[in-house]
This record gives C-alpha cells, sequence and structure tokens, in this order.
C-alpha cells in the first residue's frame, strides 16, 4: 500500500457517531473539546463556527469541515451570539425554535480511530480542513457527498451503515483533498506525498521498513544532494528521514503490541530490528516502558491515558 493508506489502515477510522443538526432562528451553543476526529457536512442553509481566539467562520450548504482533534467550539445561526454550553450526545439535535421547518440542516459526528496511534492524525493533517462547495462539488468529493445527501433523504433498509461507510470514505478523501497542497499550511506527511522526489522516498520507507535506510541513500531515491534532502524533508515533514522511520516503526510495533498475535522476536524482525533486545530498548526509550507493559497496558485499555505517547511522534 502507499504510505497513506498505510497509515489508515493503522488508524482503523470508523464513523462512530453520526446524527442530524437542524436549526431555526436565533441559536448559539458551545461544546468542549472531544479530542477526537470531528465533522460537519452542512445539508441546508449556513451556520457560523468559532474556535477559541479565531476569527468566526461562516460554513454554508455542500461545505465539509474536518476537525483532526477538535477543540473547543461554538455553533451559531449568526457570529457574535451568546452561546449556551452543550454536551455532545449522539441523538439528534434541534437548535433554536423548536416549531416550524428547519432552516439549517446539517450531519454532524465523530469518528473513533485507534488510540494506541492517534497522534499519527495530528502530524497528517494542519487543524482544520474546509472544503467549501464551490470547490469541492466539481470533483469525486464532491459525488460522494451527494451520495450522502441522498441516503440522509431516504429511510431504506440499511441505511445507516452505508452511510457510515460512506462518512469513512468521505474522511480517506479530505484527507488527500487536493485543496490542502496549496492552502498554506504545512500538512507533514499529505505535503510530503505532493512532492515528488520526498513520495518517492516515503514510498520507499514504507515499502520497507526493515532496511538499514541512510539519509545518503535515501537521498539518491529523491535525485538530490544529502544536504538539499535532508533539510528540504525535515522543512515538509517536521522531523529528519530517519526519525521518520523510527517513528514509524514504533507505530507498527505499538499497533501489533496492542493486538497481541505476535511474538516479540517477530514484531522487533518485522520493524526491522536485528534483536527482540534491541527492540526492547529501543522502545522503552522513545515510549518509557518496556513492550510487554505496553502491551499489557493496551489489552487492559489504558494506553490512551497512563502510555500516552508525544503527539509529535507519527
Amino acid at each position: 500500500m502507499d504510505p497513506l493508506s498505510d497509515i489508515i489502515a493503522l488508524l482503523r477510522p470508523t464513523a462512530a457517531v453520526s446524527k442530524p443538526i437542524t436549526g431555526r432562528g436565533r441559536w448559539g451553543i458551545g461544546y468542549p473539546a472531544l479530542h477526537k476526529p470531528g465533522f460537519t457536512l452542512i445539508l441546508k442553509g449556513e451556520c457560523w463556527v468559532s474556535f477559541e481566539g479565531g476569527t468566526p467562520l461562516r460554513i454554508a450548504v455542500g461545505d465539509f469541515l474536518l476537525l483532526p482533534s477538535t477543540p473547543a467550539f461554538t455553533l451559531s445561526s449568526q457570529p457574535g451570539i451568546a452561546c449556551v454550553p452543550r454536551e455532545p450526545t449522539d441523538r439528534p439535535v434541534r437548535h433554536g425554535d423548536q416549531e416550524g421547518e428547519a432552516e439549517f440542516e446539517a450531519l454532524g459526528g465523530s469518528f473513533q480511530i485507534e488510540q494506541v496511534n492517534a497522534p499519527l492524525l495530528l502530524t497528517l493533517l494542519p487543524r482544520m480542513i474546509h472544503i467549501p462547495a464551490y470547490e469541492g462539488r466539481t470533483d469525486r468529493f464532491g459525488r460522494v457527498i451527494d451520495l450522502i445527501v441522498e441516503e440522509c433523504g431516504q429511510q431504506d433498509p440499511g441505511r445507516e451503515l452505508i452511510l457510515q461507510r460512506m462518512l469513512e470514505v468521505l474522511l480517506v478523501e479530505a484527507l488527500r483533498w487536493r485543496g490542502l497542497a496549496a492552502d498554506g499550511v504545512r500538512s507533514g506527511l499529505l505535503s510530503g506525498l505532493r512532492d515528488p522526489a520526498l513520495a518517492r522516498v516515503l514510498r520507499t520507507l514504507h515499502g520497507d521498513v526493515r532496511e538499514n535506510w541512510t539519509v545518503a541513500g535515501l537521498a539518491k531515491i529523491a535525485g538530490q544532494s544529502r544536504s538539499a534532502f535532508a533539510a528540504r524533508f525535515g522543512e515538509v515533514l517536521g522531523c529528519g528521514p530517519i526519525e521518520y522511520l523510527a517513528r514509524w516503526r514504533m507505530a507498527l510495533a505499538k499497533d501489533a503490541l496492542v493486538r497481541g498475535a505476535k511474538s516479540l522476536d517477530r514484531i522487533a524482525e518485522e520493524v526491522g530490528y536485528e534483536s527482540a533486545s534491541a527492540f526492547s530498548t529501543a522502545f522503552r526509550k522513545r515510549q518509557g516502558c518496556p513492550p510487554g507493559q505496553f502491551a499489557r497496558s493496551g489489552a487492559a485499555g489504558g494506553t490512551g491515558q497512563a502510555l500516552a505517547d508525544d503527539a509529535g511522534n507519527p
């Protein structure tokens, strides 16, 4: 698989919550931080979303908003309206006037991803992806949205399952949306995959994590001098190429440890370490605990807190 497919497969995203949101008249609500990927697809009308310290953003019919790690935010019918605090729910919500036809409709919710490697998502994307209708409707992204809108308007058998799968496809389409290349925001791996030279290197690294790669060898694959390649890789990916490889090896190892289906020797071999001892030493240095403890904590559901990753580690 290509690097993006590798990482999406490791995160195993599913549309955990998907609910209709409607409103009429004047209304404003505030939600606490969710710390998981959240999304909103506007089906009718418009609203304003604000994040702490930021300028209110208008989102209108056909727009898609994706937040890789949802911070506290407000949603309102107009900017500047006082917002009532509210906890997230998985049930349909109606804002403002409870009677009459809704002036605003949206499909909102969140994605569940594997928490052991959740910090991966923060290195993939800018803090927010806003795809306006006028930019997204002309390509594949727009066709997926059309299918979701059509499904939302029906009550056919299997509706919820189909919506869940379509939203997962929409997530992947958003991650690779062409507009991210020109939005002026560094987006880690995605920016790297849009650079032909770096894309060759990234595909090479993901294609063989066992190889003892060097910066000089990877620079040849990129077709650049060693210094130019190292500088460009660090600028776009936020770390050096060998560090990137080490982090990706650790991500694969953590996933294998939590799944618990492979021996330590097997995991060490698959992620490029000469022995289980060398792997254990490297793992402890990066994660602050031995692999066995990490695996036990993951099996008990505790990796999200007790063994939380550094958010900079892809």
